[in-house]
């Protein structure tokens, strides 16, 4: 099994910034990807970011410009840099990573971190 666990969230003002951090912890594994999603209060979980092994990363529109994600291989941790922060960016963001057992590939999810952009 694989732990996920996120650091970072809380309460900023609009145009502000944070910075997320989530830290996989387990045995034998190893990361194919891993990135952040987030929900909204009385919406569906949305992809924000993501990186995949190699470097390649994706974001939502919503995202692009504002935010960056990026990857620490040696610690299997990832960081979810949010600038230019919004009203609308407010939401619980939860880490994803998807982690080879043996042959067999597995999703993970953290238990979700606070985002509040707000005056």
């Amino acid at each position: 099994q694989v732990q996920l666990v996120e650091s970072g969230g809380g309460l900023v003002q609009p145009g502000g910034s944070l910075r997320l951090s989530c830290a996989a912890s387990g045995s034998r594994f190893s990361i194919a990807a891993m990135g952040w999603y987030r929900q909204a209060p009385g919406k569906g979980r949305d992809l924000v970011a993501r990186v995949v092994t190699g470097g390649s990363t994706n974001y939502a529109d919503s995202v692009k410009g504002r935010f960056t994600i990026c990857r620490d291989n040696a610690k299997n941790t990832v960081y979810l840099q949010m600038n230019s922060l919004q009203p609308e960016d407010t939401a619980v963001y939860y880490c994803n990573a998807d982690c080879w057992y043996g042959y067999k590939l597995n999703n993970y999810w953290g238990q979700g971190t606070q985002v509040t952009v707000s005056t």
